[in-house]
């Protein structure tokens, strides 16, 4: 009982961890109330800031893919309990995104500048892309993404049930409606950077080279039911014009499955 105790306090522990990264990154990305941001801090010569911001940016990549993929679920929860690596792996991200924000080395030279109405609706652009964001991870399951439903079945020593295949809400439009988030609250701005446009434009290849990687392991769990969502639901843009009917009974979020390895049973938990 202590041991599945302590793994939920880790879970509570890597769970608050996250919402400081989370909250920090609202004022990282925007420039709001916080001291260090991607356009606010101390000057460092302009080779050095590009050195710096691209390995930190490097480190997170390469620990958020690999700590990903299947393989490495299978290997790491053979050396930690299987109710702990969602946890860790979010604890993980979060530590290196506090790393990041906190060692960013601004680059303020101006790209572009918009204001007056322009202004604002980039504004409304940058909240939109976070609401985005968090509502995606309560369409799939916010606490078994963050690693709190997994903890709280240890504590009643039993496996989280399976779930079957669907797609909620803005799973309907769009296959990766999280990574979208992402994407338009990193490049909505009315005053774009050097740093800030570094950023985008690292953090948007990265999320696209991570979604191929991410939808040959759906491919490869669910084989003809993911390949026929993915013909008829694009990626990250919704289709405005000509849009095709799909049943979406028996269709779990791809995203929602994106952190579990392959059970015998259908569905998936992460």
């Amino acid at each position: 009982m202590f041991a599945r105790l302590l793994i939920l306090f880790y879970a509570i522990m890597s769970y608050a961890v996250f919402l400081v990264s989370f909250l920090w990154a609202l004022g990282f990305v925007g420039n709001y109330r916080v001291a260090k941001s991607i356009d606010v801090g101390g000057l460092t010569p302009t080779n050095v800031a590009i050195i710096a911001d691209l390995l930190l940016l490097g480190l997170f990549a390469i620990q958020h893919s690999i700590m990903a993929r299947p393989a490495f679920k299978r290997w790491w929860t053979r050396i930690i309990p299987p109710a702990c690596e969602r946890s860790t792996y979010v604890l993980l991200s979060s530590l290196i995104l506090l790393l990041l924000f906190w060692q960013w080395r601004p680059l303020p030279a101006p790209v572009w500048h918009v204001g007056g109405m322009a202004a604002w609706l980039l504004v409304g652009v940058y909240w939109l892309g976070w609401s985005i964001v968090l509502a995606s991870t309560f369409m799939i399951d916010h606490f078994d993404l963050s690693g709190l439903r997994q903890a709280l079945f240890a504590l009643r020593d039993a496996e989280p049930p399976g779930q079957s295949f669907r797609t909620p809400l803005l799973y309907r439009i769009v296959r990766h409606p999280l990574m979208l988030g992402f994407l338009l609250a990193f490049w909505a701005t009315p005053e774009m950077s050097a740093g800030h446009l570094l950023f985008a434009l690292m953090t948007t290849a990265y999320i696209l080279v991570g979604l191929r990687f991410e939808e040959r392991d759906l491919i490869a769990q669910f084989g003809a039911t993911y390949q026929q969502y993915r013909r008829r639901v694009p990626m990250l843009l919704p289709r405005l014009f000509g849009r095709r009917r799909a049943d979406h009974q028996n269709i779990e979020s791809p995203a929602r499955q994106r952190a579990v390895p392959p059970k015998p049973q259908p569905g998936a938990s992460r």
